[in-house]
């Protein structure tokens, strides 16, 4: 494709991520072109395209079974909504670097040469493991608010550090975090959460004053992050691929201030202040439900095990059932690493070791049809009725469909 685009009399370079990649020796996800042809040139030059951005100078190219993004050199006019310009104009190479974000996110890339094109100084930070915006960084993040987000998620991922004056741009412009699309928010924590990079992002999103901000409508949002030590976000076990990491975040942000830790927690998992959680997650991130119905299925069930009284036999099998056991499990082994309710933690998780490999959910006794059968009429007492037989059953109490239906009589007749 570049080949075509230079043999048309065009300025071609790879641009941008990949080439970043490329230079540190990282396998690129995707490759970017960027050239002085225009999206209708472009569009005459190859016959699968689809104009996805033409305004803004970008097409698709579609080559064999790739698809490759195509954009013309620009320069961006004004920021009006803290997003997108409201003009472009098309120009040269050295311009088009200039609009970028950082550094080394502006390098271009001659493949049939094997060179560099620099004019920000891109590959002198890569060396140092520098992330810098290109020019004055407030103006950078004012312009486009949601790269706040993508410095934290760059330096996370490749272990760099941000520079001085782009990190007083961050906390300066923190703000601004404000006008972002919640999704748009969404998006950028979900790649930046979960492991490895989860460490780093957590703890950058929180020195810059980003944390306070993105977080705002969670319970306890906002304020001063705790020591790594009473994190619980920070003491997930190593390594595991979370679903849903923004759960986590906001399972961790409510321990924050926790004066009495145990407190705490019984506090947070109780079914109301759970349901608060879940509309802050809704209104702050527009989580899909799939999302929402995880993160309510793990902090529920976690406080089904947690909360005082200890918990049954019964209520532990019906805990292990649950699709959200397991992260419910991760949540509560970074409790205990937290300090908070070390010891409760470890006495429900001795009972529940042993039901790990049993079967915790077998067929119920006895169903709605059959209370129907015996005559009872349909209502409320069925749920009630129900449940005290199966959680019978669950203990090991009663065993057969007789002694349930005994069971059923008289707890229906009370």
């Amino acid at each position: 494709m570049l080949r075509r685009l230079r043999n048309a009399g065009h300025v071609t370079y790879f641009a941008g991520g990949c080439v970043r990649d490329l230079l540190l020796g990282i396998e690129p996800k995707d490759y970017d072109i960027a050239t002085d042809a225009p999206p209708t040139r472009v569009r005459e030059l190859f016959s699968r395209t689809q104009a996805v951005g033409a305004a803004f100078g970008v097409v698709l190219v579609r080559q064999g079974e790739s698809v490759v993004e195509v954009a013309t050199f620009r320069s961006d006019g004004e920021y009006l909504d803290g997003r997108r310009p409201a003009t472009v104009r098309f120009t040269r190479a050295e311009e088009d670097a200039q609009r970028r974000d950082f550094t080394i996110n502006g390098l271009f890339l001659d493949p049939l040469t094997d060179s560099v094109v620099d004019f920000v100084g891109g590959q002198a930070d890569l060396g140092a493991k520098l992330l810098r915006a290109i020019g004055d960084p407030r103006g950078r993040f004012g312009e486009d608010h949601l790269r706040m987000l993508r410095a934290v998620r760059f330096a996370a991922r490749l272990g760099f550090e941000i520079e001085s004056e782009t990190g007083e741009a961050l906390r300066a412009e923190a703000p601004q975090l404000k006008r972002i699309m919640p999704e748009r928010i969404a998006d950028e924590l979900r790649k930046m959460l979960p492991p490895p990079t989860r460490d780093a992002a957590w703890n950058m999103l929180w020195q810059y004053g980003l944390a306070a901000e993105i977080f705002r409508h969670l319970p306890g949002g906002g304020g001063v992050m705790v020591p790594r030590e009473r994190s619980v976000f920070l003491n997930l076990p190593p390594g595991k691929a979370v679903a849903f990491p923004l759960a986590l975040a906001a399972a961790a942000i409510c321990y924050r201030r926790a004066n009495d830790p145990a407190e705490d927690v019984r506090r947070f998992f109780a079914a109301d202040d759970v349901k608060r959680t879940i509309r802050a997650l809704r209104l702050g991130f527009r989580l899909s439900n799939k999302e929402l119905d995880q993160v309510h299925g793990t902090l529920l069930g976690l406080g089904s095990v947690l909360n005082d009284p200890p918990p049954t036999l019964a209520i532990q099998k019906r805990f292990l059932a649950m699709e959200t056991a397991l992260l419910s499990m991760e949540l509560m082994h970074a409790l205990a690493k937290a300090g908070i309710q070390t010891q409760r933690v470890a006495t429900v998780q001795s009972l529940l070791h042993p039901l790990l490999d049993t079967e915790v959910a077998p067929p119920p006794l006895l169903g709605g049809d059959d209370l129907t059968a015996m005559g009872y009429q349909p209502g409320p007492m069925f749920k009630r009725v129900l449940t005290a037989v199966y959680d019978e059953q669950l203990e090991g109490r009663i065993g057969s469909r007789d002694e349930a239906m005994e069971l059923a009589k008289k707890l229906a007749s009370t």
